[in-house]
Formats: C-alpha cells, structure tokens, sequence
C-alpha cells in the first residue's frame, strides 16, 4: 500500500504502521485501561425475558505503551 501526497512524496505501510504504533502507544498511556461489556446469560421464561451483562476492564501495562512508541519511532525513523 502507498498513499501519494501532492508534492511527489509516498508514504509506504511500514511508516503507517509505525504512526499507528506511535498513537496506540500514546492512547495507552494516557487511559491506561478499557472497559467493556458483554452478555453473559440470557434466559426466556415465558413472557418474562432475562439478561445479564458483564462489565469487564482491560489494564494497559504501561511498559507495552512504552514498547508500542519506542517501536512506532523506530518505525519512522529507518529508511525504506
């Protein structure tokens, strides 16, 4: 995959990826966690309709956001 820019320039997937890690990075250590839910159990009894979601939170290891920028830079800085 290469985008070309107005002046002549391309920008070839190993740099998107490095801005993708440099954001994701980013974004983990600013949040440092995300929750979800989901649905567990759901039962129909009758007319009577029953469910249960579930809240669940994934922690963002702070060494993985450093990891994850370090990569994206390195990423962007090499020639290709």
């Amino acid at each position: 995959m290469v985008i070309m820019f107005k002046g002549g320039g391309s920008m070839n997937t190993v740099k998107w990826l490095g801005v993708i890690l440099l954001v994701a990075g980013g974004l983990g250590l600013a949040y440092g966690s995300f929750t979800y839910t989901k649905d567990t159990h759901e039962a129909k009894v009758g007319p009577i309709e029953l469910s249960v979601k579930e809240s669940e939170t994934v922690n963002i290891p702070v060494w993985a956001g450093v990891l994850a920028m370090v990569a994206g830079v390195a990423l962007l800085i090499t020639r290709k």
